[in-house]
């Protein structure tokens, strides 16, 4: 597909979980638009996921309102390839206008005194009264300059990881206490690999509770909608959905082979070292458990709930001998590490942007998607308007609340131009257009 222009209301780019959310509400609203996907709809469940990956929430929670997996149990959790599938009939229910293998390259404002964005795209060019960035939490994977190439090992972010099999004999050392570092971990040990897994902060609810899953707990308790805060949002969320799910529990992981070490501080040559923080990091993560716990008893005895007791849920395993005694750093060639797996995050990506309006850690200036730049979105964002804003079921009411925006945006662009061509001599716009 090749065109010189096109002209639109409203552009998105990105047809993920983001875009296609934002395409529903559009289309709902009846405002003309497109979106630009340079590869296939939801491709990053597709190829940035390991094999194994399920979803981390069950079938009836991490969903878009308007369609359920039909060929799931509610409590079962989808495998990855099966939310991508999810997503591509979602966006062809809903006839969303996607044009994928179309790559942005550059967007600009309008130089002819148009309130218009330019976009460059790989195909041609799109002129839009307003762009919407939905290209997700998931853009540029990190990995820390810490180890040197000279260590002789393998180093990989958690985006190219598939399966154990992948990785050249030897231990592991997986950097990340996330979803994404304590499930890679918990794969590895039980394919029989040694494994260190480095431990930083982070919350760890529990993944059931007195027959509710944590999901539904986060959201009666109203803490999926806690507003970001500097602690809060630096936090990784250690939950799992593998195995029908279970909590994620490091000290089980250590007893069960799982070498537990603190966050990854720095590197000389073959030595890892690190901090003095696994026990505070490992305690913290211990009183995010057990304060859901004790917020869910108390809810269930304020509402008059009838749900089983689950005294042992407050029992926790005996600290394993890595807690104990910590280990400062580590000889990769010693301990025959052959591979480091960084499961640290992203950092956002929108070099295609040529507007003065991102901090110096490249997110956008913003207030709940809204950015400084009249008629440019953004949308996918961790912590964009809260906790759930980049998960599946909570971009979706983000992408509603923005496109509301929009269309109020229009309305207003609407009343200035009929105000222009309808406005009587000595009648003010406001006494012909407003109602009385």
């Amino acid at each position: 597909m090749n065109y010189s222009k096109i002209v639109t209301n409203t552009l998105v780019v990105g047809a993920g979980q983001a875009g296609i959310a934002m395409s529903e509400h559009l289309g709902t609203l009846r405002i003309p638009h497109v979106v630009l996907e340079r590869d296939r709809v939801a491709e990053h469940w597709r190829s940035w996921r390991w094999d194994s990956l399920v979803a981390n929430g069950p079938a009836w929670h991490d969903r878009f309102p308007g369609l359920a997996f039909d060929d799931h149990d509610p409590d079962s959790f989808v495998p990855k390839e099966k939310v991508a599938d999810y997503f591509e009939e979602y966006a062809r229910r809903i006839n969303a206008p996607i044009q994928t293998g179309v790559e942005v390259v550059k967007l600009t404002r309008h130089t002819g005194g148009s309130p218009r964005f330019v976009v460059e795209t790989s195909v041609g060019i799109v002129e839009a009264e307003n762009v919407v960035a939905a290209t997700g939490a998931f853009q540029q994977p990190v990995i820390p300059a810490v180890v040197p190439p000279m260590a002789g090992v393998a180093q990989m972010h958690s985006v190219e990881y598939r399966n154990p099999r992948q990785l050249t004999e030897g231990a592991v050392l997986v950097v990340g206490a996330g979803s994404s570092g304590a499930q890679i971990a918990d794969e590895l040990q039980r394919a029989g690999r040694r494994v260190f897994l480095s431990v930083s902060g982070h919350d760890r609810p529990p993944r059931f509770y007195r027959g509710r899953d944590y999901d539904w707990w986060l959201g009666v308790l109203g803490l999926w909608d806690v507003q970001a805060s500097p602690e809060a949002k630096h936090l990784a969320l250690a939950v799992s959905g593998v195995d029908g799910g279970r909590t994620v529990d490091f000290r089980r992981l250590a007893h069960e082979g799982v070498t537990l070490v603190g966050t990854v501080q720095s590197g000389q040559g073959g030595i890892v070292h690190f901090a003095d923080d696994l026990r505070h990091n490992i305690q913290k993560g211990d009183e995010n458990y057990l304060g859901l716990l004790r917020a869910a008893d108390a809810y269930i005895e304020n509402n008059g709930l009838d749900l089983p007791v689950e005294e042992a849920a407050y029992d926790l395993p005996d600290d394993p001998d890595c807690l104990i005694t910590p280990l400062s750093s580590i000889d990769l060639a010693r301990e025959r590490v052959t591979t480091i797996i960084w499961a640290t995050g992203f950092r956002p990506n929108f070099n295609w942007i040529s507007l003065d309006i991102f901090e110096k850690n490249g997110f956008p200036r913003h207030q709940r998607g809204v950015s400084e730049v009249d008629g440019l979105y953004f949308l996918g964002l961790p912590w964009l308007t809260c906790r759930g804003s980049s998960f599946i079921w909570g971009v979706w009411h983000d992408a509603k609340s923005i496109a509301g925006h929009i269309a109020n945006r229009e309305k207003y662009r609407e009343f200035h131009l009929a105000a222009l061509v309808r406005k009587p001599e000595g009648v003010h716009p406001n006494q012909e257009l407003l109602p009385a």
